[in-house]
């Protein structure tokens, strides 16, 4: 008689533990790849801007020196590399748009 309540007893106890496991909701997953996305954002709100504002002293500096013709080319080239960033990220939206033009 003995044996067959501490059985009950242990079986029951054993079905309120893996009740209380079963209803507990598991961890969410690890992030399997790198958010893109918000390297870029980062990048565009915060390093971009930074980095014109040194482009802006120095050509600030060359030209109250009097390097007028090295400011202007350095301003061309700097023209030159955002017009390619610009068009890197045109691109990027016409292919977005073409794939879910393709997939749809």
């Amino acid at each position: 008689m003995i044996a067959i309540e501490l059985m009950e007893t242990a079986t029951s106890a054993a079905a309120h533990t893996l009740s209380t496991l079963a209803s507990t909701p598991l961890a969410e997953p690890a992030p399997k790849g790198i958010d893109t996305e918000g390297v870029v954002t980062f990048f565009a709100s915060k390093i971009a801007p930074i980095l014109l504002a040194v482009l802006g002293v120095i050509f600030i500096g060359r030209a109250s020196r009097g390097e007028i013709s090295k400011v202007l080319t350095s301003s061309a080239i700097a023209i030159v590399g955002l017009a390619f960033i610009a068009g890197a990220a045109t691109l990027f939206f016409i292919g977005d748009y073409l794939i879910d033009l393709i997939f749809e």
